[in-house]
């Protein structure tokens, strides 16, 4: 079992991300490709560089100095060809502007447990604990065991953010090692789940419907998106999928734009550029037909 992972961020003071104030750890590498994803960086499970055109001298030292010949010239700006990216930094330390940084980064679950508990006070004071986020935690599977036999050994409370799109031996494996199963459930429609994100929703639901069955304290979270399940419709489908898997609560993650930059840094187009963010004011409608359907429902 590996005690290594690829961690893009450890972010302090988390109050979104589960009970009390958290810890969350990102972790790379994700098997969607939701069109609206918050953190596009999170996606592929190597170490990615980040370009921004802003800061850049087009001095052409990447270009030349990349032993993989990743960078090339385009016009005014430099494009990455990610897939030969091996991930050895030179240009990120030879950019003379800065303009190149990169997101993921090796570390060992003894490396992030030793931040985690530099929070535990906030833990036990607030209920709080550790999340493990993404990209899809469940993708680096042995790192996250490890990580979570340390944090349970100082009985800190465990949550991860989980697409639910993970195999059933690997889900059953480890969603029970958690206190809490942070669920995303984003349509009952499995080709416009496919649509938006890549992926069909057959394993996600046979996974959810695992969890609630198997008495995990799971709560289901739909991020609420223009275009793709904020319509009544949507509510109402997605509701009835919840019911029949006898969950009883739901929380609602209205759309925002938190991510847009990240897709200009790492040159891919957003799909989501010019649309506006929702908030929980326009979302009364919406909310209410889970609460007629008799689900908790709150955001």
């Amino acid at each position: 079992m590996s005690d290594k992972g690829i961690v893009f961020n450890i972010q302090k003071f988390s109050i979104h991300d589960g009970p009390g104030i958290r810890t969350t750890v990102f972790l790379k590498g994700c098997p969607l490709r939701c069109k609206w994803c918050a953190n596009p960086e999170s996606q592929l499970s190597e170490v990615q560089i980040l370009y921004d055109q802003k800061k850049c001298l087009h001095c052409q030292t990447c270009v030349h100095s990349c032993p993989n010949q990743a960078f090339s010239l385009k016009e005014d700006h430099i494009q990455i060809d990610h897939d030969r990216c091996s991930g050895c930094l030179s240009c990120v330390r030879n950019c003379p502007g800065e303009a190149l940084s990169y997101e993921g980064e090796e570390k060992t679950a003894d490396d992030v447990t030793e931040v985690c508990l530099q929070d535990v006070d906030f833990y036990e004071e607030s209920g709080g604990g550790v999340t493990i986020s993404g990209g899809e935690g469940m993708v680096q599977p042995d790192f996250v065991k490890a990580l979570l036999f340390r944090l349970k050994k100082h009985n800190i409370h465990t949550a991860i953010e989980t697409t639910g799109y993970v195999s059933d031996d690997i889900f059953q494996d480890l969603a029970p090692e958690f206190d809490l199963l942070l669920f995303d459930v984003k349509h009952y429609d499995s080709r416009k789940h496919q649509k938006g994100t890549g992926v069909c929703n057959e394993q996600i639901i046979r996974n959810l419907k695992w969890a609630v069955q198997n008495g995990l304290n799971v709560l289901p979270r739909i991020p609420v998106i223009p275009g793709f399940n904020a319509s009544l419709e949507d509510a109402a489908g997605i509701a009835e999928l919840l019911k029949e898997v006898n969950a009883d609560q739901v929380q609602l993650l209205p759309f925002h734009q938190f991510g847009e930059n990240k897709y200009h840094l790492l040159g891919r187009s957003y799909d989501y550029e010019h649309v506006e963010a929702l908030h929980p004011e326009d979302l009364s409608d919406y909310q209410k037909v889970f609460l007629d359907a008799g689900l908790k429902c709150f955001f």
